[in-house]
């Protein structure tokens, strides 16, 4: 039986799990959620929507016909009309809820499934760190200074993450991003004495300003 066959043939039992060989020392483990499987089909239903619309007002042309998002349900009939395939949308309903992965490693099925929903968590510190930490491009040619650009940002992502995990503790329900930007606004006054010691102090001069003000406390 082939590997497409096998999957639309599985009993589609909410969070359940299914297994079977992929060659070569693989494995593919299928599973199906029902949670996901009715956003599948109502992201489809919008999609085709739009579609329908576009079709209805004469946008849609030619040059839409490629593979991209839903424009896959997209073909030419008699070689000049576009139109949209039924019996594409029909097959793309099959796959609502599954989801699929390969694997060569003797972990179960469950810790597979379990391993990549965590994915996103690396995903997003990679985003950050090329983003918000902009740790890339850097613009170093040796190979101690970029380890050190390497470190200065794994050191700040830490710091990021740190305070990602505080903020609730303190009661601050805003973003780490919001609370950089609040924090940035923040004078500092330095004031010289006649003795020549030097006192400062922190004003807090709006109510964003205030409601971050524990984090200086600390």
């Amino acid at each position: 039986m082939k590997i497409r066959d096998w999957v639309l043939a599985l009993e589609k039992e909410d969070k359940k799990v299914y297994e079977t060989s992929h060659g070569d020392g693989e494995r593919l483990v299928v599973s199906y959620s029902e949670k996901r499987a009715k956003k599948d089909a109502y992201n489809r239903n919008k999609g085709v929507e739009r579609l329908r619309k576009s079709f209805k007002s004469g946008k849609i042309t030619k040059d839409k016909i490629n593979k991209r998002g839903y424009n896959k349900f997209l073909e030419i009939s008699k070689g000049v009309e576009v139109t949209i395939n039924q019996e594409k949308i029909d097959e793309d309903a099959k796959w609502d809820g599954l989801k699929g992965y390969i694997t060569n490693t003797d972990l179960s099925g469950e810790d597979v499934i379990k391993q990549y929903t965590g994915l996103w968590v690396v995903e997003r510190a990679f985003r950050i760190s090329k983003g918000n930490l902009e740790m890339r491009p850097m613009f170093h040619f040796t190979e101690r200074r970029i380890e050190a650009h390497v470190c200065i940002c794994f050191i700040a992502y830490k710091v990021y993450k740190e305070l990602q995990r505080l903020l609730p503790s303190y009661g601050i329900h805003m973003s780490v991003d919001k609370v950089l930007k609040i924090a940035k606004t923040i004078p500092t006054v330095y004031v010289k004495l006649p003795n020549g010691k030097i006192i400062n102090k922190t004003l807090f001069l709006t109510d964003e300003q205030g409601q971050i003000k524990p984090l200086f406390d600390m």
